[in-house]
């Protein structure tokens, strides 16, 4: 008997199968491409994405031996939403998070209620990424599509229904909609009065962790699933990650380091107040209920050393080539070994929190003839991590104390990132034996659910396990401290222009 993860994001689709101990069984993967019809347009296909669900859900049932899928769960990316007609059919594409459409609604609501009862509600800033903006631009330039749609569904509740044929959100995704209230867990009548939305086109909300129902017996055997095979509610991606690391309770924070980089810290009281939303950080559904988090993100992580990789990381490519590494690994190895005088302002995609200025740009201050390669390749990393921790004495300025890090996704497997992480934060950063937070927390919110752990406690203290510690270094972390004041003035200047 196993337990099936999903997890659902922009550029493709994963799925896991986990037995009871948490050892990876089968897994799979599925991307496909993001709609760029026009300048600043960017819309998801589900049709695709439906697709690559059902075909890495295919791959990992046939690799598991005729083992049964006891319970399934789903993590996915928030915000996009897909509109359903009254019969299951697609109607259309999904408007992305990072699309420009519904940014005038967005500011129509930030006019009618202010940016603090949005956030007091809601536990967000104001911003025209969310959902609600979104259908409020289809309702004014797409009324046919709009009026014949029966439900706008997040990715996660239009998987749930496509298995069950229910229309069931969790709350932590149904948090990324600005149209829940993080308090008490409904739909907001004041936002969608405001709006002008009816939350009759929008799912029913639940608790991650609700038994659903179980697969329909059609679209079961399709998959290689057992008709009783149970859904779970699952999660928003975030959610689900920090799950699967651990962190559920104050002090500890999830660092998810991939092509953009997300510090979420979990906390066992809401905490909405005007530094929150001075420093744009919302206060969000944990999927371990009673629990909140918070994300503190950059828009590059990862994407900043493949940028470096591919735009003068040939020579480390070929040798990569000729060892059967990966170019990263020689890169990180041909690294300048000590703290760099340069100062990388890591904005090459814009500014995350708690700037959320998208017009940002990045800059490498301090370049002299002298400068080598290495070098600059560390400081891109310090750059990263000089950015994160101005998060971290945000949210610390907000009343969300971080003192333990664990960190997942691809970065986390450089020791050299990690090191640096740990002597620029001041805190112990540890990373985890599991590859896949995202679908094991998924598979652990579907295994509580129908008894196989007694709780969240117990299917981490079973499930999760500390792979490597790195504690600050004195002497680096007092260059750092130095280093770091020195990057907040330049960084501030910047920004300011």
């Amino acid at each position: 008997m196993s337990l099936m993860g999903l997890d659902i994001g922009t550029s493709g689709s994963k799925c896991t199968l986990f037995d009871e101990e948490g050892h990876v069984l089968a897994m799979a993967y599925r991307d496909y491409s993001i709609n760029h019809l026009q300048a600043g347009y960017y819309e998801l296909d589900p049709h695709l994405v439906w697709q690559a669900v059902k075909e890495v859900i295919q791959q990992v049932t046939h690799g598991s031996r005729g083992d049964w899928v006891q319970a399934i769960a789903i993590s996915s990316f928030g915000e996009a939403a897909v509109p359903v007609g009254p019969n299951g059919e697609i109607l259309g594409k999904s408007i992305l998070y990072m699309d420009p459409r519904g940014i005038e609604q967005s500011a129509d609501l930030a006019e009618r209620l202010g940016a603090d009862t949005v956030m007091t509600l809601t536990g967000l800033p104001i911003h025209p990424m969310y959902t609600v903006n979104k259908l409020m631009w289809l309702r004014e330039n797409q009324p046919d599509l709009y009026h014949r749609t029966w439900k706008f569904m997040l990715f996660g509740d239009f998987v749930i229904y496509q298995l069950t044929g229910l229309p069931v959100i969790d709350n932590s995704l149904a948090s990324r909609t600005m149209a829940m209230n993080v308090i008490d867990k409904r739909w907001e009548p004041t936002i969608l009065e405001a709006a002008g939305i009816d939350p009759a086109l929008l799912s029913n909300l639940a608790p991650s962790g609700t038994v659903v129902g179980t697969v329909t017996g059609s679209i079961a055997a399709s998959l290689g699933l057992d008709a009783r095979t149970t859904v779970v509610t699952g999660g928003h991606d975030q959610a689900c990650a920090a799950l699967g690391a651990g962190i559920i309770s104050d002090g500890f924070a999830m660092d998810g380091i991939g092509t953009v980089e997300c510090i979420t810290p979990a906390f066992s009281r809401p905490i909405i107040n005007e530094r929150m939303l001075r420093h744009n950080f919302n206060c969000a559904p944990h999927v371990v209920h009673g629990m909140y988090l918070a994300y503190a993100f950059n828009f590059t992580g990862g994407s900043l050393l493949q940028w470096y990789k591919n735009s003068f990381g040939q020579a480390a490519t070929s040798e990569a080539e000729r060892r059967g590494i990966s170019a990263y690994d020689v890169l990180n190895e041909a690294a300048a070994a000590s703290p760099t005088d340069l100062l990388v302002i890591p904005h090459f995609s814009g500014a995350g929190t708690p700037y959320m200025n998208p017009a940002s740009r990045g800059a490498i201050y301090g370049l002299s003839l002298e400068t080598r390669p290495d070098q600059i390749y560390r400081a891109l990393l310090e750059g990263v991590n000089y950015e994160m921790m101005v998060n971290l004495e945000c949210l610390n300025d907000a009343g969300v104390q971080v003192n333990t890090l664990r960190a997942v996704g691809g970065g986390s497997k450089s020791a050299l990132w990690m090191q640096i992480k740990a002597n620029i934060f001041g805190r112990k950063v540890e990373t985890l034996h599991v590859g896949e937070a995202g679908t094991l927390g998924a598979a652990i919110l579907a295994g509580t659910a129908i008894g196989i752990y007694s709780s969240y406690e117990a299917a981490a203290s079973q499930l999760i396990r500390i792979k490597d510690e790195f504690f600050p270094d004195s002497r680096q972390t007092a260059i750092y401290r130095e280093k770091y004041e020195q990057y907040k003035t330049f960084s501030s200047k910047l920004i300011s222009q």
